[in-house]
């Protein structure tokens, strides 16, 4: 009989279509699952389907054991697994692209409005008992219709944010990716810029690449000094993607207008002093977070392991 173990508790309809199978299924906690008890629950294993908050390396894999054939990730991303130590040992690695691509794609569009507008700093305001009386110059914010929109990576999530804005805002959309898209560009009415040229740019920058090494600090000091005093940062892909260190300082100092994060260098750290400034919005990596996407993510990884396990070839292998 298969066994499968699940890092973290997801939704039922994931374990479920394992528990239907008749196999072993086991499950951790609701919080985030200790190293030991881990390295203890994935022992003899056929099958893990993990989460972003456990690191999946060598250590694990060798705890597992030889009969492991496969690591299902329930994410898109997958930088907390040791991807080339699993092709190594022939384990294959699967992720859960696309079902999430609506969510975050409007939780970015959701960022967007509460930065230019204000939102949490105006529900702060109101309730702390400060509004005593509408003023013309009180907490005024940015105009978005006309604006520039730069789009960092345009794979699903960012090309579903450029058709949104583009469709619905009438703004101009610009984009920097490893390779450019002459058929989105005509689609959506878009163009490409160079990262830098982009950063000088755009009113809004919005980071949707994967993380890679290439990646890392990808928006650093340097980069940031480029973008306009009036400019916005959003970043719903992953945190290490910016210094944040670097982020705090210029927000500190207002060198751009504000900043929306939905993910986090170290997460779930955060850097000291993000919390204390009024010109970010932050989220606890909930973009994804609805009850419609979150099965879909659950049912995707359950069936990369049914597949794998039945002699199949898995639905979302990473290359």
């Amino acid at each position: 009989m298969p066994k499968v173990f699940i890092t973290r508790q997801i939704p039922d309809k994931g374990i479920n279509l394992l528990k239907d199978k008749g196999w072993d299924v086991s499950v951790g906690p609701e919080d985030k699952i200790s190293r030991e008890d881990l390295l203890e629950g994935v022992k003899g294993v056929d099958a893990i389907l993990s989460v972003l908050t456990e690191k999946i390396d060598k250590e694990v894999m060798e705890a597992a054991g030889k009969q492991l054939k496969i690591i299902a990730n329930y994410a898109v991303g997958y930088n907390n697994i040791d991807v080339d130590e699993a092709k190594r040992r022939e384990i294959v690695v699967t992720n859960t692209p696309g079902v999430l691509t609506e969510s975050v794609a409007e939780h970015t569009i959701a960022f967007l409005f509460a930065i230019a507008e204000r939102i949490v700093e105006a529900d702060k305001f109101i309730r702390a008992g400060k509004y005593k009386a509408w003023g013309p110059k009180m907490l005024l914010g940015a105009d978005i219709q006309g604006k520039t929109l730069g789009i960092v990576g345009l794979g699903r999530i960012g090309s579903a944010v450029a058709q949104r804005m583009q469709d619905g805002f009438d703004v101009k959309i610009i984009y920097y990716d490893l390779k450019r898209n002459e058929e989105l560009e005509e689609k959506f009415g878009m163009e490409y810029r160079e990262l830098d040229d982009l950063l000088k740019e755009a009113d809004f920058v919005s980071l949707h690449t994967a993380l890679t090494d290439e990646t890392r600090h990808l928006i650093n000091a340097e980069k940031l000094a480029l973008m306009k005093p009036s400019a916005y940062l959003i970043n719903t892909a992953r945190g290490p993607i910016i210094d944040e260190a670097a982020l705090v300082e210029v927000l500190k100092e207002k060198k751009i207008a504000g900043a929306a994060l939905d993910v986090f260098e170290k997460e779930p750290e955060l850097m000291p002093g993000l919390t204390e400034l009024e010109n970010v919005v932050l989220t606890p990596h909930i973009a994804s977070a609805t009850l419609g996407t979150r099965d879909k993510m659950a049912e995707m990884a359950a069936n990369n392991i049914i597949a794998v396990l039945e002699g199949n070839e898995p639905l979302n292998p990473v290359k």
